[in-house]
């Protein structure tokens, strides 16, 4: 069969490591513990719920469609929250709403790049980031992190070619955890700024940031919209996850260009989604900073649990928002040891080579854990488990 766009790229590493999980029972006292993927389980808050039924039920524009970049009054709160939020002036007329954050980050490539473009992409990477650039015939230059995962603008500049199109931020970091500071994010800024490419940065896990101030000021400077695009995710923040809300914040030329790629694949984002985004972004902000607080709890219970791993070996590269990476000291690669796991342990986790580049050997060392759905307890049975281990 020859090459197609989708074969160029990997299957989805969350639905591989689900397939994992096949024929493998687990007893009652030993539950499975899935640390596999950033998505809250639980629902919305029991009141959004019910505004959702209510909308759906007595409003009928909840079924018919809307704005290909979004509905107006969603539009303008996101841009008076981000204004409020970056300590900047955003206008509804650079937001633009989308059915998840993967479909902006797809949008925007799909806008700014042609066949053969480059884009740079921080190593580990975000997968999804990395396939949709395969599938769109777009070259991924990858730029190696250190020990504490953070990209050097440096080592990027030397990366840009005629060819580049983009560099790629995502912070607090997916898969690594690390929250980017504003000083490094501002100098990736000034480098695409000068080089004439554009700064995308993937903010899904904001308001699980550590951090009570603006994480960057990139709203702030003059004439940002021309290179800066902000892309953000409702998802986890109100757990709308199976609503796929996102959206992008950037200049109205470049979204008149993903407006075109937005009508032709979902025409509009779904109206029973955005409502919720719109309803929780006005009725949850104490909502949401309690769930920000137990997040940043049970980042404090893996800081806290490190020691007696880091006893047995294994070392902490990266924590917050809803992930911690971790490098493991078995004399197996990351993905045979991902799947013994299960087996083994009744854990499911993804392997770093999931976030790599085959070249990169790094990968075979390191995984993730996404523990945002584990309490303290959970946490604590989950590293009991990792300390017993012997291969």
């Amino acid at each position: 069969m020859a090459q197609t766009r989708t074969s160029t790229t990997f299957p989805p590493p969350v639905m591989e490591a689900r397939r994992w999980l096949e024929g493998v029972e687990f007893p009652a006292d030993r539950p499975l513990i899935n640390v596999s993927q950033a998505a809250p389980v639980d629902p919305p808050p029991l009141a959004l719920r019910q505004a959702l039924a209510e909308f759906t039920v007595e409003q009928d524009n909840a079924h018919l469609y809307g704005p290909v970049l979004g509905n107006d009054d969603l539009r303008t709160e996101l841009a008076a929250q981000i204004s409020e939020h970056y300590e900047a002036t955003v206008s509804a007329e650079q937001v633009a709403i989308t059915s998840g954050c993967n479909q902006a980050f797809a949008a925007v490539i799909s806008a700014i790049t042609n066949q053969g473009a480059e884009v740079i992409l921080p190593t580990p990477w975000y997968f999804n980031h990395k396939m949709w650039l395969d599938m769109a015939g777009v070259k991924t230059i990858d730029l190696p992190t250190g020990d504490d995962l953070l990209p050097d603008p440096d080592k990027a500049r030397a990366l840009i070619t005629d060819n580049t199109r983009a560099i790629a931020l995502v912070t607090p970091n997916n898969p690594g955890g690390v929250e980017y500071p504003s000083n490094l994010v501002r100098r990736f800024y000034d480098l695409a700024r000068e080089t004439g490419v554009r700064l995308l940065v993937d903010e899904t896990y904001r308001d699980f940031d550590s951090r009570t101030a603006a994480p960057h000021d990139l709203f702030q400077q003059p004439g940002w919209e021309d290179t800066f695009v902000h892309l953000y995710s409702f998802s986890k923040a109100y757990r709308l996850t199976g609503h796929r809300v996102g959206a992008i914040a950037t200049g109205t030329l470049l979204l008149a260009e993903i407006e075109k790629f937005l009508d032709t694949v979902a025409i509009c984002p779904g109206q029973i989604g955005q409502f919720a985004a719109h309803w929780g972004m006005q009725n949850l902000s104490q909502w949401v900073a309690g769930e920000r607080d137990e997040i940043l709890d049970r980042r404090a219970a893996i800081a806290e649990g490190m020691p007696r791993l880091e006893a047995k070996g294994w070392r902490l590269l990266g924590l917050g928002a809803y992930f911690a990476y971790l490098e493991h000291p078995f004399d197996i690669p990351s993905d045979e040891l991902a799947r013994q796991l299960v087996i083994e342990s009744g854990i499911l986790l993804l392997p770093g080579t999931m976030f790599m580049p085959a070249h990169d050997t790094a990968g075979k060392r390191q995984v993730r854990i996404a523990f945002a759905n584990l309490d303290r307890a959970g946490i604590t049975q989950l590293f009991d488990r990792l300390q017993a281990l012997s291969f």
